[in-house]
């Protein structure tokens, strides 16, 4: 592997090598090891999404096990070697049947679980939800969600400034799941309540929410400047200006910034008519808007695209691109102990990027999903 360029969190190690014996990444070089030629390439380790609602004409709110198998594996052959599947707003006994059944595939090991992003959030800010579902954040609902997913529910979004916001945020964290504020049109002072009270994630930010102000900050201020928080950003160059970007990146200091899709099922799939829930969406030149309304409906992005603008376009430098869509979100999830970066005894996640950042090879738990074709 001479000539090799591996990334890791704490930077480029020119000339390194990482060894693969079965599903995880050894420190030895045993008969039975994968070794891959790498020059002049980047080998990064997978990519993590926190926020995803399908692909590949799957979604992950109304698909069959074996739709969202075929979105799950989208997203894999374009990098993202786990993935937390997002639900959109919907009646309260349809999410929690489909908490059950993304349940039996995230004890498979096809997901890490189970995101729900509404109906808890503020018809201001409802985005591409139907205002018709939403509902108050009430904590006997919550639990619902919680208890259908048996065990695998990950994150929940809502507004924390609705009435029973604080105590939903507070249940959530009782019960290991991340409470990410979302969809909100809280005030600053709002917000600053919310993560004392056990939110540490801001879901997509600047997006869904009021925007800055000189004398009313709003939630982006508050997320922004506390430690706790993980900010979401969506880099598909529609959802956020560069600027807006770079600003997060430099208050968040990379290590608190996750790089999302939030795609719907067009990603990797075309433009065209889709359903993100019970409304219709059009996707023109990989843009998704409803139909109705115009608002942002999701988007078409896949992570390795997120990763090459990240780097091309914005400028950022390699190591905080791999924390923003490794590390992080491993820490994140409290699976650090066996992804999000290169190091012996942890999953072979692994991604293969030439000198422009194009992806030529994916491996996860040692197999390679995308085989590398190297001259």
């Amino acid at each position: 592997m001479s000539g090799a360029t591996v990334v890791l969190p704490t930077g480029p190690v020119k000339n390194g090598q990482v060894v693969v014996e079965g599903t995880r990444i050894t420190s030895t070089t045993p008969e039975t090891a994968q070794l891959i030629d790498v020059t002049n390439h980047y080998l990064v380790p997978g990519f993590i999404d926190l926020h995803n609602h399908g692909g590949g004409g799957a979604s992950f709110t109304s698909g069959t096990p074996e739709e969202i198998l075929k979105g799950i594996h989208t997203h894999r052959i374009h990098g993202t070697t786990t993935l937390v599947a997002s639900t959109v707003t919907g009646d309260m006994d349809f999410l929690a049947q489909r908490a059950g059944l993304l349940s039996e595939l995230a004890e498979q090991g096809d997901i890490a679980g189970i995101h729900f992003e509404g109906p808890f959030i503020s018809p201001c800010r409802k985005g591409a939800h139907s205002e018709a579902l939403l509902r108050d954040p009430d904590p006997a609902e919550v639990r619902k969600l919680i208890d259908a997913a048996r065990g695998q529910a990950r994150m929940l979004t809502l507004a924390t400034e609705l009435p029973g916001g604080l105590d939903s945020v507070r249940l959530l964290a009782e019960h290991g799941v991340i409470a990410a504020i979302g969809h909100t049109d809280a005030t600053y002072e709002q917000t600053v309540e919310a993560i004392e009270a056990g939110a540490t994630v801001a879901t997509h930010l600047f997006n869904a929410m009021p925007p800055l102000g000189h004398r009313d900050p709003g939630p982006i201020a508050a997320l922004l400047e506390d430690e706790r928080i993980t900010v979401e950003l969506i880099n598909d160059g529609t959802h956020l200006h560069p600027a807006a970007l770079q600003l997060a990146f430099h208050h968040a200091r990379a290590k608190r910034v996750a790089l999302i899709t939030d795609a719907m099922d067009a990603a990797g799939f075309g433009d065209g008519r889709y359903m993100l829930g019970p409304l219709e969406v059009e996707v023109s030149e990989g843009v998704a808007r409803l139909v109705e309304g115009g608002s942002i409906a999701g988007s078409t992005l896949t992570l390795d695209r997120a990763f090459k603008r990240a780097v091309t376009v914005d400028g950022l430098p390699v190591e905080d691109v791999v924390a923003a869509i490794s590390a992080n979100p491993a820490r994140l999830l409290g699976m650090s102990d066996r992804i999000g970066s290169l190091e012996p005894g942890k999953d072979a996640d692994l991604v293969l990027l030439d000198e422009r950042f194009d992806l030529k090879g994916v491996m996860r738990r040692g197999e390679w999903v995308v085989d590398p074709q190297l001259g």
